[in-house]
Order: C-alpha cells, then sequence, then structure tokens
C-alpha cells in the first residue's frame, strides 16, 4: 500500500485515544500527537521513528493527487526542494538536536504573502511573475521553526472576494463538494488544508476571509488580534483591518502555528510588543463530558446572528453546538449588539476607501505586467485596465467615490463613527462574558458561479465576520456540524474573544472538538483517496 494511502486510512480509521481518568496538559507528547498532525510529525522525528522525507513524500503524493480537481495552488515547490529540506530535520535528528517547533511540517502560503524564492502575485494578472526580494515575516518565522513552504495558494485578487472565484487565474473547488466554492478569499489555503494537501496553511483576514471559508471548508481557521502578528510582506488590502491567520485540521495545529508567528516586528510598526503565550502547552485533554471542562465560563451568543437572512439548518447547528458547550459547563446567554448589522456597509467603505489608496502602488512601472504606451499617464491607466480584474477595479472605484471631495463626511467618516460603536458593543458584551459565539457564515458553502454575478448577496455572506475585524478581536473558527443531509455540507462555530485573549479561545475550541462524539469532518475526496487501489 502506498504510503499517502497509508496515512489516510489511518486518520480516518484510527480507534479513538484511551479515556484518561482525569484532564491532563499536553506535556506528554503521545497525548498532543494523537490529535495533531503537527505534534505528530515532531514526536515521529524526535522518537527517530519516521523521517521528515517520508512524511513529506506523503504529503506531496496527496497534494499531487488532489490539485487537479481541487486547484488550491498557484505555484507548487519543486519535489526536490521539499525532500531536500525535509532531510535536513533528518540530519539534525540524527545529530541528536531536538526537533524544531515545525520541523518536517509542510505549509501552504496564500498568495498575497511575500516568499523571496516564490512567485507572489496576490491572485493578480498585474503581478504575474513577480518574485519578491524577501519573505514576509510571518514566512521568515515559519522557515525558521523549521516549517516547509511547499507552495502558495489560491485567492480572490487580492483579497477582494468570499468564493475564490474572484482570482485571476482560476475558480478553487470545495473538496467536500467540487461543484462547490471553498469561501473565500483565503479559499485555496482552505481547500489545501482540508483536501490534506498541506498540514497548515497561512491566510489574510480582512473581513472574515480565513473564518469564513474555515467554515466552508470544515477545518479551524483562526484570525488573531490587530497587531498580533507582523504584517510585514502582506500586501495591503485594508491596512486597518488586515492580519495574517492560519488554518489546521485541529486547533491544536492552528495554536502551533500561530505561536510561531506572532510577537513584535521592527518592520511593522502597528504589531504589539506584548508577550506570546504558549498556546499549546495551555491546551489540555479532557475525559469527554464527565469532568466539566468549561465549568464556569460564560459564553454568549449574538442574537443578531440567528435570526432573519440565515438559513434554518445553520441556525439549528450553532444552538446544538452551543447546547454542547452547555452540557460541557460553561454558562450560556443570549447578547444582543444593536449595532451588529451596521457593520457591513461600514466595513465595505473603509475597505474600499483604504483600497483605493494601497492599490495606487501597481502602476505597471515599478514591478508587475506592464502595457507598453509612449505617454505615462496612458501606461499607468493601460496596465492597471488589463492588470486588474472587475471586482477590485469596482472595489477602488467606489473608495475613490467615497474618499472624495463633498462625500467623504457623509461615507468615510460616518463609517469610522460607526466603526467606534461596533468596538464599544464588543467591549460592553466582552465584560459580562468569556467569549461570544455565532455562524462563520450565514450559509454553507454554495455553488460556483451561484452569487458571481450577484455582489450584494456575495457582501452579504461577510455579514457575520466583518465586525470582527472594525473592532481588532480575535476570532476561532471550529467545525460543529452538517447540513445537506445526503450531502453534508460542514458548518464552523465562530468564537469571538477579547482583545489578545487567543489562548482562551483555542483553550474553548480544543475541548469543544474533542468532545463532538461521531463526527469526522474529512472530505470525499479525501476518504476517495484513501479507498482508491494502489498500482
Amino acid at each position: 500500500m502506498a504510503p499517502a494511502v497509508q496515512l489516510a486510512q489511518w486518520r480516518l480509521a484510527r480507534p479513538a485515544p484511551p479515556r484518561p481518568r482525569r484532564a491532563r496538559r499536553y506535556s506528554a507528547a503521545v497525548a498532543a500527537a494523537a490529535r495533531s498532525e503537527v505534534l505528530s510529525i515532531r514526536e515521529a522525528l524526535r522518537q527517530r521513528s519516521r523521517t521528515a522525507a517520508e512524511t513529506a513524500a506523503e504529503w506531496l503524493d496527496r497534494l499531487r493527487a488532489a490539485e487537479p480537481a481541487v486547484r488550491s495552488f498557484l505555484f507548487v515547490e519543486e519535489a526536490e526542494r521539499v525532500l531536500n529540506q525535509a532531510e535536513e530535520a533528518d540530519r539534525a535528528a540524527r545529530r541528536g538536536a531536538a526537533p524544531a517547533p515545525l520541523a518536517g511540517v509542510l505549509v501552504a502560503v496564500k498568495d498575497n504573502i511575500c516568499t523571496a524564492d516564490m512567485p507572489s502575485t496576490g491572485g493578480s494578472r498585474i503581478l504575474e511573475g513577480y518574485r519578491p526580494a524577501y519573505d514576509a515575516t510571518a514566512v521568515r518565522k515559519l522557515r525558521r521553526s523549521g516549517a516547509i513552504v511547499v507552495g502558495k495558494t489560491n485567492l480572490d485578487e487580492f483579497g477582494m472576494g468570499s468564493s475564490t472565484e474572484g482570482s485571476g487565474f482560476h475558480a478553487t473547488a470545495n473538496p467536500w463538494d467540487l461543484a462547490r466554492v471553498p469561501g473565500g478569499s483565503s479559499g485555496g489555503s482552505a481547500a489545501a488544508v482540508a483536501a490534506r494537501q498541506c498540514v497548515v496553511a497561512l491566510g489574510s483576514d480582512t473581513g472574515g476571509s480565513v473564518r469564513q471559508p474555515a467554515s466552508f471548508c470544515g477545518v479551524v481557521g483562526v484570525k488573531p488580534t490587530y497587531g498580533r502578528v507582523s504584517r510585514f510582506g502582506l500586501m495591503a488590502y485594508a491596512s486597518s483591518l488586515d492580519a495574517i491567520g492560519c488554518f489546521g485540521s485541529s486547533v491544536l495545529d492552528s495554536a502551533a502555528v500561530l505561536g510561531v508567528i506572532s510577537g513584535h516586528d521592527r518592520l511593522d510598526s502597528t504589531s504589539s510588543t506584548r508577550d506570546v503565550p504558549d498556546y499549546v502547552s495551555g491546551l489540555i485533554s479532557v475525559d469527554a463530558m464527565s469532568s466539566k471542562p468549561l465549568k464556569g465560563t460564560r459564553i454568549g451568543m449574538i442574537r443578531e446572528t440567528l435570526g432573519e437572512g440565515v438559513d434554518s439548518e445553520i441556525i439549528s447547528s450553532i444552538r446544538a453546538a452551543a447546547t454542547h458547550l452547555e452540557e460541557l459547563g460553561a454558562i450560556i446567554s443570549e447578547v444582543s449588539l444593536p449595532s451588529f448589522d451596521l457593520g457591513l456597509p461600514a466595513y465595505y467603505i473603509l475597505a474600499s476607501s483604504e483600497s483605493s489608496s494601497n492599490l495606487s502602488r501597481y502602476d505597471g512601472v515599478r514591478y508587475g505586467k506592464q502595457v507598453p504606451e509612449d505617454e505615462l499617464a496612458s501606461l499607468y491607466g493601460s496596465s492597471r485596465a488589463n492588470g486588474f480584474g472587475s471586482e477590485v477595479k469596482m472595489r477602488i472605484l467606489m473608495g475613490t467615490y467615497a474618499l472624495s471631495a463633498g462625500y467623504y463626511d457623509a461615507y468615510y467618516k460616518r463609517a469610522q463613527q460607526v466603526r467606534t460603536i461596533v468596538q464599544k458593543s464588543f467591549k460592553d458584551a466582552l465584560a459580562e462574558n468569556d467569549i461570544l459565539i455565532s455562524p462563520a457564515a450565514p450559509t454553507a458553502a454554495y455553488l460556483i458561479g451561484e452569487k458571481v454575478n450577484d455582489p450584494l448577496a456575495m457582501y452579504a455572506g461577510d455579514i457575520m465576520t466583518v465586525n470582527v475585524n472594525l473592532a481588532g478581536l480575535p476570532a476561532l473558527v471550529v467545525p460543529c456540524g452538517f447540513v445537506g443531509g445526503n450531502s453534508p455540507l460542514p458548518v464552523g462555530l465562530q468564537m469571538i474573544g477579547a482583545a489578545f485573549d487567543e489562548g482562551r479561545l483555542f483553550k474553548v475550541g480544543h475541548i469543544f472538538e474533542q468532545t463532538l462524539k461521531g463526527l469526522s469532518f474529512v472530505p470525499p475526496t479525501v476518504l476517495q483517496q484513501a479507498s482508491a487501489p494502489v498500482s
């Protein structure tokens, strides 16, 4: 049997770990490895039971097998270079060195995050073929921790979209149903993790671009507090809202990656100087329901996210998740955020306004695609007209209009005032609750092409997530169930915390995912690959 098939079948059919007598911390690597791809790879390397090269080869096999159908990537690194990096980890292990935090872990990077040795296009034709001279700070930290960047993932152009259909190159499919979107704009990263093409992935979140695709693809997605992760090397869309986040197939994996990429960066003046806690060591393995591991945790359900405009099956899934949290000992109550519905229009005014400024740097002169013209103004216009897609052009026009004389006060200034109101409403709600919960999206994944010609319907899908970016708060999405009957599609539960309280979100999310019985968030494409005959 091929190694990739062995690994997939082990993941799908492995027996449940023995029930511990009491809650225990993840000081025991065996306990941690049972629920984490990252820690299982590191533990195998430490024990010399499996080489990093063997593990990398398995993941590469699965990446190649899934890619023709899913199309998560815009660029895939050469196998030889990936295996050479894995062998470096093996040589270090043979010397007796302790494995680095992400040693041998294959990570995919959203293509609006710069990588020195790979194309970085932002999903736009205007940057086709562009290779930066440097790594983004988050990528540099990943490499230093032993991670291997396996490729660059697809996205809506410059992060402007909610389905990955807005890519300048091709659409990505959802591994749960290849006729459906994976979400966006980080749809390529979410699909790659869901299809087990990589262990973890980086994405960016300006208004939900990590959390919504995490929900659509049945993976864990985390959007950190604004400033927790350096934005240096992230192609700017809306600088006051952008955040680099990450995806994993478990909370542990996401926590491990966020711990590595977080921290102050002198190259980003907005990055926080706060110490970064060890997110993984704060997680515990629980004895399912009997230990009441969330006893006393106050959780508020946002009332405005469970009403009109949200699919009934989504509401049922979120209420079932709340009941489950209550059974674990949490104190559940409904909270009202009256300003919640105001966040969506305010977000699109602010994001479009900032993008109209940020994208002015793409002029066809300094880098990227250039259309030769005799006049400089014509060169600018032709390069942008041919390089930018329709959605990017529309948002630039919207933002320029909102910032223009005579309309600044009516639109941009008022949107900033709404932002202040949203921030205060979250602060008040989180003063009375440890975390807030809501759906990550009002629907499950929809069909490719269903909303591409209806931008207002597409924008409305961001209503659950944009307020968190306006407030600069952290949020975690964990799979909580399915909708759709015979063709199940995953649903994500969004957990929102106070600023820099990612550790609490990871703790609650980890306990929640451990105690979900009878649910396996492995998509059909992976199941089919595991059962395919070996030639």
